[in-house]
């Protein structure tokens, strides 16, 4: 989001900055480009008169200021004293020169602050003249100066306004990115509140009304499949009533294989619905505890699974819930991988439980779908190998309401490693 909050602040200020400058371009090429020259060219238009003036009737100067005929011209014997402005002294006498009027002028900074330069203009064999600059302040020092300065105090406010402009268009899909953020492991998006401008209220209310809809059909699932679980124990109890009537062995044998897979499937229906839609109580549980006893447990039910090396970890979770989770994944391993090692570390304030095995493993392109619920990675092992193909999807949902994450992958000498990531209660220390 910040990375599309710097793009949009740069495209306003380029956008601006690119009419700034062809605009300044514009006004260089018509008007002239910044300096001395621009506003030295009329006081040397009037300098030159002067000097043309006084050279036609030098007499008519030589008595004084007061002097009705020299409007307030004189001739006097030297250059006005001050210091001299050589920058300014060159300009005018290239301007001069420019105009094919050469002329020695110097330009002196006034002995009192405040006032414009003065003018010397040499007649030859009469004196000087000395008269002010135009009789405003001097031309500033650095004009290229000047615009980059203008140009910079250009692109420091536009750039202001540029990041507030920014913040404002992002500013709903920032709700967007909080809301997905926000989403919980039951995919339900929490309120927001409808606040703040036109935009941020159209977008809070329309992810209110879309959360809305996804919990009622996620909800109308939920009692879909546990009403179809439970109605189905009905018919299938009075199916095993009348297969254990039947006379042949063999077919009552097949009847109530059948109907055991049923079971199976209706109770990890049910199993699975109870686990997204109940909020369990969540506890301390020590994991160095909690695995050894259940690798007992499902050992003395001759699953063919052993304890690896473990370190102390605690996570905080629903003890019976992680019991099912860490059941389903040790007697997937126990009867799909030919026994299972479990093994715990810690890693980045998380306890990490791995299940490998030495079984085949599963095919690259199916390990994406291995949480699918009734995923088989091979369809004709359902009749040989009990189960309804919930065991992972189940373990799923268990782990990622507690806030962890579960993954599956091929290990490189062969067989399949389950990792199952949970939360430190107490984050490791450094």
């Amino acid at each position: 989001m910040k990375s599309l909050r710097i793009r949009v602040a740069l495209l306003i200020v380029g956008a601006i900055v690119a009419v700034v400058g062809l605009a300044t371009v514009v006004a260089i090429g018509v008007i002239g480009r910044p300096g001395p020259e621009r506003i030295l060219s009329d006081a040397a238009l009037r300098i030159n008169l002067v000097a043309r003036l006084v050279e036609n009737n030098p007499k008519n100067f030589d008595d004084g200021p007061n002097d009705d005929n020299n409007d307030g011209i004189m001739l006097v014997p030297q250059p006005a004293g001050g210091l001299e402005d050589v920058r300014l002294t060159e300009a005018m006498r290239t301007i001069l020169a420019g105009t094919g009027n050469e002329r020695d002028v110097i330009i002196t900074q006034a002995l009192h602050r405040g006032a414009p330069p003065n003018v010397s203009l040499p007649i030859p064999g009469h004196g000087w003249i000395v008269m002010p600059l135009s009789g405003s302040q001097p031309p500033p020092k650095n004009g290229w100066g000047v615009l980059f300065g203008w140009m910079m105090a250009i692109i420091f406010g536009t750039g202001v306004i540029a990041v507030v402009i920014a913040n404002r268009l992002i500013r709903p899909l920032q709700l967007l990115e909080a809301a997905i953020a926000s989403i919980g492991p039951d995919g339900v998006l929490p309120p927001l509140p409808e606040t703040g401008s036109g935009e941020i209220k159209a977008t809070a209310m329309a992810l209110n009304r879309l959360s809305a809809r996804l919990k009622t059909a996620m909800e109308s699932r939920m009692r879909l499949v546990a009403a179809a679980g439970h109605d189905l124990r009905t018919p299938m109890t009075r199916m095993r009533l009348r297969a254990e009537f039947l006379e042949d062995e063999e077919e009552r044998a097949l009847w109530l294989k059948d109907l055991e897979e049923l079971d199976r499937i209706a109770d990890s229906a049910i199993r699975l619905v109870r686990e997204e839609v109940e909020a369990t109580e969540l506890q301390d549980v020590n994991l160095d505890g909690l695995l050894p006893s259940l690798i007992d447990e499902l050992s003395a039910q001759r699953y063919a699974v052993r304890l690896g090396s473990t370190v102390p970890a605690c996570v905080r979770v629903s003890p019976l819930a992680l019991t099912r989770a860490l059941r389903n994944v040790l007697i997937n391993s126990a009867t799909h991988g030919g026994g299972g090692v479990a093994a715990v570390r810690v890693e980045d304030d998380f306890a990490v439980i791995a299940i490998s095995d030495s079984g085949p493993g599963i095919p690259e392109a199916l390990l994406e779908r291995v949480f699918e619920p009734f995923f088989r990675v091979d369809p004709a092992r359902r009749q040989s190998v009990p189960g309804a193909g919930l065991g992972l999807a189940i373990t799923k949902e268990i782990v990622e309401r507690s806030g962890g994450r579960i993954s599956v992958r091929n290990a490189k000498e062969g067989g399949l490693i389950q990792e199952i990531w949970l939360p430190l209660a107490v984050p490791a220390t450094a």
